[in-house]
This record gives structure tokens, sequence and C-alpha cells, in this order.
């Protein structure tokens, strides 16, 4: 059955969805941070089966083998999820600094708090 060897496709198609729909839908900003990692860990699982070559051994050249499996696929997501922890800790950050700013993290909050503040200085 195709539909079942691609079983993890579809696991990346239901992480995209669940992480896309947490980040539209949800008010708080600590939610729309965690939906943006599940979001990132699909593109990364994504890439990952993508670079899988079915039958291929390590790029170590040996006899025998003459298919090999790409390790820059691999390699990017390294890179990728390194940059995914340090962007987090970013934005973790700055919803430290906004809860301390306006006193809450819920951007319908935060939102009536800022409009609040420009009406009072435009008085």
């Amino acid at each position: 059955m195709l539909l079942a060897s691609l079983y993890n496709y579809w696991v990346v198609i239901a992480l995209m969805m669940i992480g896309l729909y947490m980040v539209i839908a949800q008010g708080n900003l600590i939610k729309k941070i965690i939906g943006l990692n599940i979001f990132q860990t699909s593109v990364f699982i994504f890439y990952i089966s993508a670079g899988k070559v079915d039958g291929g051994s390590a790029p170590i050249l040996s006899e025998g083998e003459s298919l090999y499996s790409n390790p820059l696929p691999h390699v990017l997501i390294l890179t990728a999820i390194v940059v995914g922890i340090a962007t987090t800790a970013l934005a973790l950050a700055l919803v430290i600094r906004i809860q301390r700013a306006y006193g809450s993290v819920e951007e319908g909050d935060i939102q009536a708090l800022a409009h609040e503040r420009t009406e009072g200085s435009e008085q």
C-alpha cells in the first residue's frame, strides 16, 4: 500500500497543520512560539525524509557499494536545529520583555494596551 509506506509524509502534514493552527488561532505568545517550533520540526522531518535514499549506504568508498546517500540534507538540518534553538531563545526573551512592559502575554491585551497608550500620547 503506497499510502502506508509514506507515513512520514503524513506526519509532516499533520505537524505542519498543528503548528500553523497554533500560530493563527492562539492569542498567547508562548503558544505561538510553540506552534512555530512544531511547524519547524515538520520541515526538518520533511527534509530528512526527502534526503533518504532507499538502499543507499553512507558515502564511504568501499567495494560492492554503488548507491550512496547524500549527507548534505542531514547536515543542513543540524544547522537549522541550532538556528531554530537560537531563534526560539530570542523569541522567548522578547516575550519576557513584552510581559514586563505590558503585564501580559496575550495578544489581545497587548494590542489594547498599546492602543490606549497611543491614544493617550496623541491627546
